[in-house]
This record gives C-alpha cells, sequence and structure tokens, in this order.
C-alpha cells in the first residue's frame, strides 16, 4: 500500500513530506493506457499534489493543473487530505523520443503554459468559500521544479520538490514512483538550509531507492543526511475517484426531460465516461424511464 509521511526538522523551521507511489500511479496509467512519457508526466503531477496537500490546512479539494502547448495539452489531478489523488492527462497517446541522456522527455511533452493551483474549502459541512486559486508560468515542464516556482513565487515557501516514475515495457508498468518535498519555513537556519540543498544535490534517484524498497522515511534520510526529523503524521495515498452511478444518474437528469427522452427514444441509454478515472457508466432504458418519470 503506498503511504505518505509527514514530519519536521530543525525545531520545526523545515517542513517535510515524503511519499512513495507505486501502485497509485499504476492504477492511473492503467485506467487512462498513456503512453510512457505521458505515464511520467501524469505520475509526477499526481504524487506532487499528494505531497503539497499533505502541507495544507483546511481544503476539501486540492486542484493542481497545468495548461500548456506541449503535445500532451494539458494534465489536471485533484487530491484530499485524506490521501486520495486522481487525474488525467488532456492526451493520453501523446509521446516524444527520449532526451539525449536516455530519459523521458516531460519538458518537451509538456510544453509552455501556466501552472495553477486551486484549494476549496467547506464541502465537508456544508459551506461554499471562494477557492484560493494561485498560478505561475511553466518554467521547466519538468513538473517538480514546476511545484517548487508555485510554492516560492506563489505561497512564498522556498522548497525543494523531487518527483520520479519508473516504467518498464510490460504490466505493472509502474516500478517505482514516489516524491519527497521540503519547505523552508521563516527562522529557518541558514547552515541547516545549505547542508540541506547539498544533501538533495547529490542523492541518487528517488525511484532507485525505491525499487530496493525504500519507505518513505527512507527517503527523507536520503535527503536530509545526518539532520535529524521528526514524523509527525502518515496517511495512505491511493488512486480513487469520486464518481459513481448515482452521480452519473445525477448530471443525466440535469440535462432535463427533453434531452433525458430523446436518448431513450435515438439512443436506447445513455453512457457517460468519467474524465478523471475513465471509468464508463451506462445507464439502460429502464433508467432513462426511471428518470424521466422523475422529472
Amino acid at each position: 500500500m503506498d503511504r505518505l509521511v509527514y514530519g519536521t526538522a530543525a525545531d520545526a523551521t523545515v517542513r517535510l513530506i515524503a511519499a512513495v507511489t507505486t501502485d497509485t500511479v499504476e492504477e492511473a496509467i492503467r485506467r487512462h493506457e498513456t503512453g510512457p512519457t505521458a505515464s511520467a508526466a501524469l505520475g509526477r503531477m499526481l504524487t506532487g499534489a499528494a505531497l503539497l496537500g499533505a502541507s495544507l490546512k483546511e481544503f476539501d479539494r486540492l486542484t493542481v493543473r497545468i495548461e500548456s502547448d506541449g503535445p500532451v495539452g494539458g494534465i489536471t489531478v485533484e487530491a484530499n487530505n485524506a490521501g486520495d489523488v486522481r487525474g488525467y492527462v488532456r492526451n493520453p497517446a501523446a509521446e516524444l523520443p527520449p532526451t539525449a541522456d536516455g530519459k523521458f522527455d516531460v519538458r518537451g511533452l509538456v510544453g509552455q503554459g501556466m501552472f495553477y493551483v486551486m484549494r476549496e474549502s467547506g464541502f465537508d459541512i456544508g459551506l461554499h468559500h471562494e477557492p484560493y486559486v494561485g498560478s505561475v508560468p511553466i518554467t521547466s515542464g519538468e513538473i517538480a521544479e514546476d511545484f517548487a516556482y508555485y510554492l516560492a513565487k506563489s505561497e512564498q515557501i522556498p522548497a525543494a520538490v523531487l518527483l520520479g516514475v519508473l516504467l518498464k515495457k510490460t504490466e505493472p508498468f509502474v516500478v517505482a514512483s514516489g516524491g519527497v518535498m521540503i519547505q523552508i519555513m521563516p527562522g529557518a537556519n541558514d547552515h541547516i538550509v545549505t547542508m540541506i540543498e547539498d544533501t538533495v544535490r547529490r542523492a541518487p534517484h528517488l525511484t532507485e531507492v525505491i525499487k530496493e524498497g525504500a519507505t518513505p522515511e527512507d527517503l527523507l534520510k536520503l535527503v536530509l543526511g545526518i539532520i535529524d526529523f521528526e514524523v509527525l503524521a502518515e496517511r495512505p495515498v491511493a488512486f480513487r475517484c469520486t464518481c459513481s452511478y448515482d452521480r452519473a444518474f445525477a448530471m443525466i437528469s440535469a440535462l432535463g426531460r427533453d434531452e433525458v427522452a430523446s436518448m431513450l427514444a435515438e439512443d436506447n441509454g445513455a453512457m457517460m465516461t468519467c474524465g478523471f478515472c475513465n471509468e464508463t457508466y451506462r445507464l439502460d432504458d429502464g433508467a432513462l424511464e426511471t428518470m424521466l418519470s422523475e422529472l
């Protein structure tokens, strides 16, 4: 089971989040049948959203979205404060040749555009608050750097973000996936910050150690070196969608009596596919007749 941990170091002046998301990313790319490079991009976004969500308070839904001119077209992911994530890429078949060093060309696949973060709260107690929306230009397209740039510019929190997805050609496609987010809070000691920067710079690829069985705690040890830290909380991470047959029924019903009657007469039913998880819901004649009787 995938897991995320949240902790602090240096008298709570350094905020730490780490996660292993191998099964979560595998489920996402299985559902969306994404190409290799699109799979790497979606996996990084899902992991980054889970990490960012764990560092926030008082939100019900976090949406991270890339709108870009690259072949992938855009990526949208959502996370909640229970560790559930879901997401999709606009063009799942988008693909580019590897870079000169043999790595996925996520930067080329994403291209230029904007990086958006939206936080919404109040749903669980029946309130509606205006969502917080932050945005920054895409500076890298590699996604980890874009999360860090967003935190620095929109939240004024210096951060280091490491995200990785290691794939193979046969199922299960995801060999390893995970990430680390280190946020530097006000009052942090400059020497501690320099030590962390140096350790992060020299750290091996996260996916290599996750492949060998590393836990989220191991990932934090890897990037902090000799600096002690305290784990304050942990949570499971999973690809989980909020769609359901009942929601599909309600959305089709909202189209109105004339539209539903047309579906019944011309199509002998209705079908709805969730963009976030690619699950398809089919409503037969009986379901539409029931719907009409309630409209």
